[in-house]
């Protein structure tokens, strides 16, 4: 990674623990965000934002850009500023094209909904706002001219991401029936996965324009609750229906295919570092 100058854009946990990675590894890292205060040494901090094109003005030139943003609400609009909107107001900014975009998207565009397999082949006809923001901003990255990745993540858990076990703490869990398959991804593969394929890159290796990050085990919500309340002591006293999305199974062929190999396999592996 020697000399290779990266730009982290919308750098938060995910980014900020990927840009320490290459700093190790002798990259020049630039991490924006609207504060910069909480970035830690080895990243240079770049306060824009980029809903708002007149803070794009010092941009460096890089070789690879990340672009990690994440909104912080459900609100309506909140997904179309976050992907669509700064993602096209950075790209214009830029001084110069980098070598190779990467997009860090969400599994959040499939609207399959009957426990079926989807994989990077399947159709997306997202139905809901955030999906729709979500595939734009796909659209847009890999239309942009720029050679570009997306890689769509499942559901991120891990430090900081707790809210599957503050339910579980509360004694409520989802009911057996309907069945609601989950798909879930740790943080820190997340991050293993953007290292990988940027490795790949510099190998050598041709990039597909699609990765779908998830784990080895698709798993119905209500088992991996009883588990973790298992795991916790906690009686389960209430049952409450998951609303977030449709029962989907996600499969990571392609990724595993490129040479990727999960730290936290499957949600037990995962949980278990977490409650440690």
């Amino acid at each position: 990674m020697q000399e290779q100058r990266v730009l982290i854009a919308g750098c938060g946990d995910i980014g900020t623990r990927l840009g320490l990675k290459l700093a190790a590894e002798g990259a020049q890292v630039f991490g924006l965000r609207r504060t910069i205060n909480q970035l830690p040494q080895g990243i240079h901090g770049i306060a824009a934002d980029m809903t708002r094109p007149e803070t794009l003005t010092e941009l460096p030139e890089c070789d690879h850009l990340f672009f990690t943003a994440a909104p912080k609400s459900r609100e309506p609009g909140a997904y179309q500023h976050t992907y669509v909107d700064s993602l096209r107001n950075l790209l214009a900014a830029l001084p110069v094209p980098p070598r190779h975009l990467f997009l860090t998207g969400s599994t959040g565009v499939y609207h399959q909904h009957e426990h079926d397999w989807v994989d990077e082949q399947s159709p997306v006809q997202p139905t809901t706002e955030s999906g729709k923001a979500l595939l734009a901003s796909e659209q847009l990255a890999l239309n942009s001219g720029i050679p570009a990745t997306v890689v769509r993540f499942s559901g991120i858990y891990g430090p900081g991401r707790d809210h599957l076990l503050r339910k579980v703490m509360a004694g409520i869990a989802a009911p057996s029936e309907p069945i609601h398959f989950s798909n879930r991804i740790h943080r820190d593969d997340c991050v293993g996965v953007l290292h990988h394929l940027l490795q790949l890159l510099e190998d050598g290796k041709a990039l597909k324009p699609l990765y779908l990050a998830s784990d080895d085990a698709p798993t119905p919500i209500h088992e991996v609750m009883e588990w973790l309340a298992e795991q916790l002591g906690v009686d389960i006293t209430r049952r409450e229906e998951v609303r977030r999305g449709g029962s989907k199974r996600c499969s990571n062929r392609r990724l595993r295919a490129s040479g990727y190999r999960f730290q936290y396999p499957d949600y037990r592996s995962g949980f278990r570092a977490l409650l440690r």
